[in-house]
């Protein structure tokens, strides 16, 4: 098929989901980049502004922003079958859409553990029902991925973030049983997991370990330094690509040595 590579990016507003609608596009892909754009009663810290997405797809080529919550179904569906539309295909799936949930797990809400899971876990399972099918409606011999954004919680506990460190398990467990399930049909799927990444969310974070600066967690991290969203923008992107061929079913611990 002709035309660029086409991918639709999730969580796409700010931070890592931003950062990979700006890597992929700098590599020659279209991108449906996607972020709910609004603020959320069940959320203690800001969320994505729409000025913020559209400024990010103004900014580029071949990049359409829509304004559409992972939890709605549907409206993810629609942003997959736009991608079919206007360039007749999908090559990529990218969910970097994530909220943090924040309190000893005991004291979590109906309401905190709600949004928590069908933000982190449910929609990505959305994006897997909207862009599966899509992906694997591409000819042989096809090469489609689907990479989710877990973090390093989703290989270690840690404090104050059960609910959260529980979601991110989930993903992962997702991603390689999809793995499984699409053997041999030459779709991917891959997590790539994060440390601290200097982000609007490490900021919530700090918040709640009641630290001033949001530098104070780069002591974890074996790199003795946050990461910035392009470090790990480059690793999503390196994995939607063929040249990650080998790969499924894997973590890729983009970490900077905080699970190591």
């Amino acid at each position: 098929m002709t035309g660029p590579p086409v991918a639709i990016v999730t969580g796409a507003g700010r931070g890592i989901g931003a950062a990979v609608v700006r890597r992929l596009s700098a590599d020659g892909w279209a991108v449906i980049a996607v972020d709910r754009c609004a603020d959320d009663p069940g959320v203690p810290y800001p969320l994505a502004h729409p000025r913020q997405l559209a400024e990010l797809a103004e900014s580029l080529p071949k990049v359409h922003a829509v304004q559409a919550d992972v939890r709605d179904r549907a409206a993810i569906a629609g942003a997959v079958e736009l991608a079919e539309q206007d360039y007749g295909r999908l090559d990529a799936a990218a969910a970097a859409a994530v909220i943090l949930g924040g309190r000893p797990v005991w004291e979590l809400s109906d309401q905190d553990w709600d949004t928590l899971v069908e933000v982190d876990v449910t929609g990505v399972l959305n994006l897997v029902r909207a862009a599966v099918p899509s992906l694997l409606r591409m000819p042989d011999p096809r090469h489609g991925r689907f990479v989710a954004v877990t973090s390093a919680a989703a290989h270690r506990g840690l404090w104050g973030l059960a609910g959260y460190c529980a979601a991110k398990h989930a993903v992962l467990g997702l991603v390689r049983g999809l793995a499984c399930d699409l053997r041999g049909t030459g779709v991917a799927a891959v997590a790539v997991s994060p440390g601290s990444t200097r982000t609007d969310m490490l900021r919530a974070t700090a918040d709640l370990y009641q630290l001033a600066d949001p530098d104070d967690f780069a002591g974890q991290q074996l790199v003795g330094r946050l990461l910035e969203p392009a470090e790990i923008a480059e690793v999503v992107a390196w994995a939607c690509s063929s040249a990650a061929a080998a790969l499924t079913g894997s973590a890729l611990h983009a970490d900077g040595g905080f699970s190591g």
